[in-house]
Parts: structure tokens; sequence; C-alpha cells
């Protein structure tokens, strides 16, 4: 089976399961501070095969659920974008975020970052790649050029923000006129096979992915280049709801801390692919403001 018909598999599976995820699992209770709730609705962005990443975030929900006393439940956003609206809508206690949408949420919504998960790499950060084929003959922002480039989605940071932050910053500040066309694949994955196969000249994408896939996959190593690189930033944060009772959210933040400390929690962990969780800040994330910035500016420049 080729790329793009597993590739549109798991994307109906993943429709699928996104519409049962709506209607099965619903909206936490609000509930003022001081209130214990009967359940925190957390949501998850699509980052992964939604399944795998469902079963990797069931464990910890049920073992959160133990430890609390409060029934964790779990839903998937179907894009990057959709962290504001889903917490309007949804009513979502908090989320799992990647780097940009925490920055947004932090900002607009007055989300409290609480933990990052550390990866079973000792790493709890990641980076925006820019790549492109070893054969393409491109080494420098002047062979990009009436290219064309593959991004992930306009709220990720590793695969739009860095990237165009990147263009601007090396003079170029109109993708239209620079580029012979540019699309969004939706995931990193998808963005990383897209230049493997030769649907596009350049991608941009998440470090952890592109080395998680390159460590599968042996062509993704021999044949693309790296030919550029991001800040780090935190990779995962969860990030609650300022409402939240201050008790059950300094309960959450210490059972998630303390998780690497006993067997149960070491075999979640397990399960979660992760050796711990640290203390997140709002200063984590000063670096994406910046390039969040910078890319604005670029996006005013050329009128998109």
């Amino acid at each position: 089976m080729s790329r793009f018909w597993e590739s549109a598999h798991t994307f109906l599976k993943g429709l699928v399961f996104c519409l049962f995820v709506c209607f099965v699992w619903p909206p936490a209770l609000t509930v003022s501070a001081g209130e214990l709730p009967q359940q925190l609705l957390i949501g998850i962005e699509p980052e992964h095969n939604i399944f795998d990443q469902v079963e990797r975030y069931r464990s910890l929900a049920r073992y959160l659920t133990d430890q609390l006393g409060v029934e964790v439940k779990l839903t998937i956003m179907s894009r990057y974008g959709e962290v504001i609206k889903r917490f309007k809508t949804l009513k979502l206690d908090g989320a799992f975020l990647t780097s940009y949408t925490a920055t947004m949420a932090i900002k607009e919504l007055m989300l409290e970052p609480l933990v990052h998960p550390v990866n079973l790499s000792g790493e709890m950060t990641s980076q925006g790649y820019i790549f492109v084929r070893k054969d393409s003959g491109i080494g420098d922002i002047d062979g990009m050029r009436g290219k064309s480039i593959v991004f992930v989605d306009p709220a990720t940071m590793e695969g739009y923000l860095f990237p165009l932050a990147y263009f601007r910053q090396h003079g170029i500040t109109d993708m239209n006129r620079e580029f012979n066309r540019f699309y969004f694949s939706g995931s990193h994955a998808s963005a990383i096979f897209g230049v493997l196969d030769g649907r596009a000249d350049i991608g941009a994408a998440k470090s952890t992915v592109f080395n998680k896939l390159a460590d599968g996959d042996s062509s993704i190593q021999q044949e693309l280049r790296i030919i550029a690189q991001s800040p780090k930033v935190p990779e995962i944060t969860l990030c609650l709801r300022s409402e939240i009772d201050s008790d059950l959210r300094a309960k959450l933040t210490a059972v998630l801390l303390q998780m690497d400390k006993t067997p149960q929690g070491q075999k979640v962990l397990e399960q979660f692919q992760a050796l711990r969780f640290v203390k997140s800040t709002t200063a984590d994330f000063e670096k994406v403001a910046e390039m969040a910035q910078e890319a604005r500016a670029a996006i005013g420049e050329h009128g998109k």
C-alpha cells in the first residue's frame, strides 16, 4: 500500500474516531473556584496516529483519575488551530498543547502551564527543522527560491512559524513570489514524507517526529538533509484553566511530578513514552512568542 493510501486510510479512521469522541465524551461541568468538579476534560492535539495517541494518553488519564479522585476524560482536537474554539465550545478544563498553541492559550485564555513530559531521549523540547532531499541541489536560501514547500499547519511553531521567521531573516518576505507553490500537509509526518516522496522540494516539521521516523525508516536519514534548525522550545505542555480549584491544580501538579518515584507511576510513564514530568512556567514560551512575532511580521509584509 502506498504512503498516500496509508495516510488516507489513517485520516478516515481518525475522522470516525473524532466523531465518536465528540458525541460520546461529554464536556466537563463548569465549576467555580473552591468547588471540586465531577470530572476534568483534557484536550489532546492530533500529533500522531490518532489511535496510538489515544492509547498513550488513556493510561495516564486512568492513573490521574485514581490519584485525584476526580474522573479525568480525554477528547481529541481535530486540528492544531482549534484550541481556542474548543476551550470555549467544549468547556475544556485543560489540554496537552504544543509550543505555539500553548503560547496562544496562555495569552488569550489565561491558561496556566503546569508540566512538560520528558521524552525517552531525555528531552522535553523540540525544534523546527527545514529539510530537503539530498539530491535536490538545495543548500541555502538562494537554492530555495522558485521551489515548492510543504508546511504542517498555520498553528504550529515548528511546521510554519519558524520557517516563516527564518525566511524573513534571510530576505524572503513574499512566499507567493519567491516559491513556486506552498501547501499545508496537516501533520508533521505527512510533511516529511511529502519531501521524501518528491511532492515538495522543501519541508518544515518538528524535530522529534523527524528523528523518530528516521529511526524506523532509513530512507529518511539517507535521502533527506536538514538545512536549518530553530531554537529549542517545549514540545508538549499540560495547561489548565485558571478557574480550576487551586487545591486540585496543586494536587494534579504534585501527582505528575512524583510519578517517576513509584512503581505504578513508572509503569504508566512507560506506556506514556516519557521518563518523568517537570515543572513548566510561562517563561518557557518566550522564544515561541518571539518567533510568532517575526512570523506575523512576515505574513503582514506579503499580505497573507
